[in-house]
Order: structure tokens, then sequence, then C-alpha cells
């Protein structure tokens, strides 16, 4: 599977921007012979009360992207994925599910998607082998040979009731209800909430070997950047229901840089835009094109943390 592809950055912001004003969607970047879309979103809305938690939202998942979902809490990661599951609608805008648009999933759609919930409900009389043989009945493609041998291979005990497992050994079982379809899109909704870092590392390292192994696309939202730059391909940052970044991991580090120390201009040249100051120094953000077009600046790159930091660490209210 490939590294996945640039498609996008933070368009241009003018300097004397206040820090708290919401970003608009991210440019296209060109690009040339792109996997097909397994999952796209354009322009949605959804909005709740006097907060919009989607605020045209448009995002492409490619095939055999590991595509990793990354905002801090409340950006709108879980109102977006409840959206391309079908579980609420959008108020705007449309979602594509390999290449068929649909304002709201049918069945056949939600067929070809392995869900991980944020939290997992199961009937807790049934014991796992039991959850598989419910959850069978509504997957045409279940394969239950794959579920027996991902029992095995996540030590997951058959015949225990859903209730006796611990936290980490529910969330393992949620992924091998959702790969046993043998889906084409698994989408995973902080699947590592909760879980301790022995067992969260052990999670990511069994969806990442999952993936490379099987050829399945990966969508997983987080608000924890070691986990996205483990096993993420490519990146989507989402802040106040808006993606503010899309592209490689490469990309973002290229793009987003600290200025100076030493005769800062009062404001970015063309291409690149200055960002609320949320970590020292002043930080821009720009194509790696544009940083090229003034090799006189100085400048220099940050750590993934302070990058995401940047970009959504701004001051509410």
């Amino acid at each position: 599977m490939g590294k996945g592809r640039v498609l996008g950055y933070l368009p241009a912001m003018e300097a004397e921007q206040p820090a708290d004003l919401e970003p608009g969607p991210p440019l296209e970047a060109r690009a040339t012979a792109e996997p097909p879309a397994v999952l796209e979103a354009r322009e949605l809305v959804r909005i709740y009360g006097a907060i919009r938690a989607a605020d045209g939202l448009s995002l492409t998942v490619r095939d055999g992207d590991i595509y990793g979902f990354l905002g801090r809490n409340g950006a709108g990661k879980t109102t977006a994925i409840r959206m391309f599951m079908g579980i609420i609608r959008p108020d705007a805008g449309t979602i594509a599910i390999r290449g068929e648009v649909s304002k709201r999933l049918s069945l056949r759609h939600k067929q070809q998607i392995g869900y991980v919930a944020q939290e997992q409900h199961f009937y807790p009389w049934m014991t796992c082998r039991a959850l598989g043989d419910f959850v069978a009945g509504l997957y045409p493609s279940w394969d239950d040979q794959e579920f027996e041998r991902l029992l095995r291979a996540f030590d997951l005990p058959a015949d225990r009731k859903s209730s006796e497992l611990s936290q980490g050994m529910r969330v393992k079982l949620a992924l091998a209800l959702a790969i046993a379809p043998r889906p084409p899109l698994l989408i995973l909704d902080e699947p590592t909430a909760g879980l301790d870092p022995v067992a969260r590392r052990e999670f990511l390292e069994i969806v990442r070997h999952q993936v490379r192994t099987s050829g399945q696309t990966v969508f997983f939202s987080s608000h924890l950047m070691d986990e996205v730059e483990r096993i993420a391909d490519r990146v989507g940052i989402i802040e106040r229901g808006r993606l503010v970044f899309e592209g490689t991991l490469t990309l973002l580090r290229e793009s987003v840089r600290r200025v100076g120390p030493f005769e800062v201009p009062t404001s970015p040249p063309p291409g690149l835009s200055a960002l609320p100051a949320a970590i020292g120094g002043t930080t821009w953000v720009g194509p790696p094109e544009a940083w090229a077009a003034y090799p006189e600046l100085s400048s220099e790159t940050l750590g993934l943390d302070d990058i995401f930091i940047a970009l959504v660490g701004r001051t509410s209210g």
C-alpha cells in the first residue's frame, strides 16, 4: 500500500486576522493518478442550536489509506463520523461511499463499512462467539473463519461473556466484529479512549498489521498526535467543524514552521500565512514550494505536537 497522497493545506490568511477566526476549507493540491476515493465528504453541515458541529466539512479518504482524523475534543470528529455512518443526517452537504453519493447511508452502504464506536455496547450475557453469530446476520459477507482467526489472534476467549471482558479486550472484540465481514472501509471513532498506554499501543499495532495484510482502508479519529504519527499515511485535522489540513505527515511537517527569531517580517510574504500564536515564536504555514521561494527566511521545522497546537490551539470564546 502506498504512503498516501498530498491533497491540501491551509489557505492563506492575513496576518492581522483575529486569533479566533475560523479557518476556511483546505486548498486542493495538484495530484495525478490518485487511488479511487472510498469515502468523500463535501461541504457537510450539522447544526445543534447555536453550535455548528460541522461547518462546511470536506475530506477525501482514498483506497488503501490509513487516514488519521485529528482534532481536539469537541472539534467535530464524532459528529462527522456519525454522519458518515448514517446515524445522523447532515443539514447540508453530501457523502459518497465508493463513488455513490447520498445524504444518508443505505443499508447496502453500511454493509461496506466496519465500525468501532468510541464506547462499546454489547449484550452483556453474550459470549464473544455468540456476538459474532449475532453480527453475522447483519452482513452477507460475514466470514466465520476470519472471525475465529481474529479471536485467536487477539487472544480473546471465545466463550467468555462480554460483561467479563476488560476494556482493552472489549475494544479488540469490537475490532474483530468490524473486520470479520471483510468490509473495504473501517471507521474507528477514538477506539483507544480509556485504554492504558500498553493496551493503546497494542491496539494500534493490530490495526496497522491488519490493514497491511488485508488491504483495507482505515479512517480513525483521535486527539492524540502520537497515535496518528504511529500508523497513519495521511491526516486530516479538524477544528470547529472545518478541515484545516489534509495531506501526508511529510507535507504537514514541511508546511508549518516557526520563523525567526531575528528580523521577522511584520506579515508573511505571498503564499504563506500567519497562525495564531499558540506556541512560542511566530508560526507561519504554507506549501513547501512557497517556503522554497523565500530562502532568505530563517525558519525551523516543528514537532508534530507543536504543529497541531499551532493549527488548533486558539483561545476559545
